[in-house]
């Protein structure tokens, strides 16, 4: 079984949508990518830190889908990393009403002794030095390293990011990232650029558009599903990553065929995570319900047309 060593936060996150609020809720990039990644045959660990105010009931539910938490420091008398957030009505632009580093402020990630040979990483979104920090406590070089980042450290981090980006295989970043790091409008454009900064390959996600992925000029794009209600996106993009760095990992392959059934695997789990707020709906997704949803996929996408 390959091993995917997941990194990012686990956190708290009160959310408002036109369907509603919550109070602290489960939330954290690791956390969606842990969840999402756990749907498939991997040896999953996650490295994070939390505070004491920690609930055990959410490190056993992350347990009890086969993820590894060994590397999810506990600071005694710590407070846990908090976002709260408010999407408009479109669903697609929110304003961040607080955000509290707590324990995230000061933390040094530890890969766990027997996860320093993983197959693929997956870096979530982070400080880009935080990032760096768990590459180089690799025993053996990753067949994969997947890195996930946001305009936040392109604006204040910039250095230390494009030397992180030099370091990876993949790296999947929004539309409006893509534009920001390039400093080109069009996304072919984008792409070719940050290829150049160090990805092989490109991802650009574009929400309720879906995703695309491109490799030395070979472009492949990955519809959303439309769906009739979205609740709370927040955590979809995570959720994305999760399924398309587990699919890779169950696979054990790598190659750009194999990476247009990720995307394919990583847009049919965030068609999931939006229909409730948080984690609540990736707690309770079923393998059927995966297989029905990915048929759906499919007739979305195949048709016969004769070319002349």
């Amino acid at each position: 079984m390959s091993k995917l060593l997941i990194v990012g936060t686990v956190a708290f996150d009160a959310i408002e949508t036109p369907f509603g609020k919550t109070d602290k809720i489960l939330g954290g990039a690791a956390t969606y990518i842990g969840l999402s990644a756990s749907n498939f045959n991997v040896d999953s660990a996650i490295v994070s830190v939390v505070g004491e105010d920690f609930p055990q009931e959410y490190l056993d539910m992350l347990a009890s889908r086969n993820i590894d938490i060994s590397g999810i420091e506990i600071v005694k008398g710590g407070k846990t990393f908090f976002w709260s957030g408010k999407y408009h009505n479109d669903m697609n632009s929110r304003d961040t009403l607080a955000t509290e580093l707590n324990v995230l402020a000061d933390f040094n990630p530890v890969v766990p002794q027997n996860y320093k040979d993983s197959e693929i990483v997956m870096l979530g979104n982070l400080h880009p030095g935080v990032q760096m920090s768990v590459i180089n406590q690799m025993d053996v070089k990753p067949k994969l390293i997947v890195l996930d980042t946001m305009n936040f450290w392109m604006d204040c981090a910039w250095d230390d990011l494009l030397a992180v980006i030099k370091k990876v295989d993949v790296i999947t970043i929004n539309d409006e990232e893509a534009r920001q790091l390039s400093k080109e409008y069009s996304l072919v454009k984008a792409a070719q650029k940050i290829h150049e900064m160090g990805p092989k390959y490109v991802v650009i996600k574009k929400g309720e558009h879906g995703a695309l992925i491109f490799n030395d000029g070979n472009i492949f794009f990955a519809p959303a599903l439309p769906l009739e209600e979205v609740f709370d996106p927040t955590g979809a993009g995570d959720t994305f990553a999760g399924g398309f760095s587990g699919f890779l990992a169950q696979h054990e392959n790598i190659s750009f065929e194999s990476m247009k059934n990720a995307i394919i695997y990583g847009s049919n789990l965030a068609s999931f995570c939006v229909e409730k707020f948080g984690t609540q709906r990736m707690e309770t997704l079923t393998e059927a319900e995966i297989t029905e949803r990915l048929e759906q996929f499919k007739k979305l996408t195949q048709f016969e047309i004769e070319v002349n």
